[in-house]
């Protein structure tokens, strides 16, 4: 089961990182957001518990909004709108 996105935002892209350990997750989404223009949205899926930290700290750092972060069972879920 996934997460739905948080109410009124459009996700234009899917970011299946689950399976994937530090820092691969992270690495994912540097690449999928190079693929989005500014304003767009990436969804992650992930399953290394180190995203949870790692992705919250690029987004400040990288100036992309972390529009919303959630876990469900041993997942976690974020929801990045590119700069």
């Amino acid at each position: 089961m996934t997460l739905e996105a948080p109410t009124n935002v459009h996700v234009d892209l899917e970011l299946d990182a689950r399976g994937l350990s530090c820092p691969l997750p992270l690495l994912k989404a540097k690449q999928a957001l190079h693929a989005l223009a500014s304003g767009q949205v990436l969804h992650i899926a992930a399953t290394d518990a180190g995203s949870w930290r790692d992705i919250q700290r690029f987004a400040e750092l990288s100036g992309h909004a972390l529009v919303h972060a959630d876990t469900l069972d041993d997942e976690f879920h974020y929801w990045l709108r590119k700069s």
